[in-house]
């Protein structure tokens, strides 16, 4: 015979200031496990999400990264006339030779350096990256020493502002534009004319070379004939890939470090809820003898102390999700370690997270709960009843 579900729920409601402390412990443990997820995740998909899976990446063989990269002219004069490459209203093959290279801001908010990305551009550098809009100003001349900066960058540094002049490599940068890329890398980046970056950067070779696939099912074809060619040692991605493969230290070194900083807190929540749980033991040892007298056997009452135990772990799961999901709210900015410059993102919430959030503390609250439930188990009737 089962003890019904609604003994326990009254055993909790009459042990108020227990069952609060004890659920807002582990709602404090699945907060930090959560959050740490999340950050991880949206950085994971701010970066996934800068690349289009039409187009391709090409930078040198061995370069982690575009400002690890070198493309020579005569190279990228040479992947430009691949047959496979899109062609753009304007009757041209969608290319765009960039160069990447890091320049210092001071931030907004404290007036300390920080680095970031400057991206030379090309005449078809925002036809292929669609998710890039406008908001403000205009888009810079070729030729000039006009750029544009992202929103994030806007937000973040001084002297970002429409008709602010920025000073870098011996040259005066002038704002004329600012543009939205949504949630993705590029609203972390400042563009301008790719051959005045180049001077001006002393930089005789381009970063990256990117183009648009006129049919995505050729990728393979393309890249291989770019990497099998010996004239050329570059490497083909798609963009999709290359952004994921940006983001994955970042993201396993968040990951690693949430796993190590809640496995730390939930000990403490877990013992917690033990003595929670051992003090609800010493305090009904009459009611559990009344019980078994009653007939309920031994698994019953392991059961009940357990359920109990588990519905505190996955109260304390559901308020500490709750509290983290308007963690969504915030951006925040950090140092990318693929390219050691300041990116900016939000924390993302998944189903996944809150699978994992929400099994955890339901583990949390079995582990806090299975012994002091076996020991009430194992209380002999007669025994038990002496203290009624």
């Amino acid at each position: 015979m089962a003890i019904p579900f609604s003994y326990n729920i009254r055993n909790l409601m009459t042990r108020r200031l227990t069952t609060v402390l004890t659920a807002g412990g582990m709602a404090l443990v699945v907060f930090v496990f959560a959050a740490i997820l999340m950050l991880a995740e949206g950085l994971q998909k701010t970066l996934v999400d800068t690349g289009s899976y039409d187009n391709v990446v090409i930078i040198r063989k061995g370069s982690a990264a575009e400002v690890q990269s070198g493309v020579e002219r005569e190279k990228a004069s040479v992947v430009e006339t691949q047959p496979e490459i899109a062609v753009g209203m304007d009757g041209r093959n969608m290319v765009a030779k960039e160069l990447v290279v890091l320049i210092s801001l001071n931030k907004r908010a404290t007036g300390k350096p920080s680095n970031v990305v400057m991206r030379g551009i090309g005449p078809h550098s925002v036809p292929l990256r669609p998710q890039v809009i406008l908001v403000e100003g205009r888009l810079p001349r070729f030729g000039s020493s006009e750029i544009i900066v992202g929103k994030s960058i806007y937000r973040g540094f001084q002297n970002t502002g429409i008709n602010d002049t920025i000073y870098s490599g011996l040259r005066n940068w002038r704002v004329v534009g600012i543009f939205d890329a949504g949630a993705t890398g590029f609203s972390s980046e400042i563009w301008g004319d790719v051959d005045q970056c180049m001077q001006a950067f002393r930089r005789p070779v381009y970063s990256s070379v990117i183009f648009k696939l006129r049919n995505s099912k050729e990728f393979d074809i393309v890249r291989a004939r770019i990497e099998n060619d010996p004239r050329l040692s570059l490497e083909a991605k798609r963009e999709t890939k290359y952004y994921r493969d940006q983001s994955e230290m970042m993201a396993k070194f968040l990951r690693i470090f949430g796993w190590s900083l809640t496995i730390i807190f939930s000990l403490g929540a877990i013992i917690g809820a033990m003595i929670t749980m051992y003090a609800a033991v010493a305090s009904r040892t009459g009611e559990i003898g009344m019980l078994r007298a009653l007939g309920f056997r031994r698994r019953s009452i392991m059961m009940a102390f357990l359920m109990e135990s588990l519905i505190l772990g996955f109260t304390g799961g559901c308020v500490g999700l709750f509290f983290a999901s308007f963690m969504q709210l915030i951006t925040i900015s950090t140092m990318n370690f693929q390219t050691f410059s300041e990116l900016a993102f939000t924390f993302t919430l998944t189903f996944d997270i809150i699978y994992k959030a929400v099994l955890f503390s339901i583990i949390m609250g079995f582990i806090g709960g299975v012994l002091p439930a076996i020991r009430a188990s194992r209380m002999y009737i007669v025994d038990a009843l002496r203290t009624v």
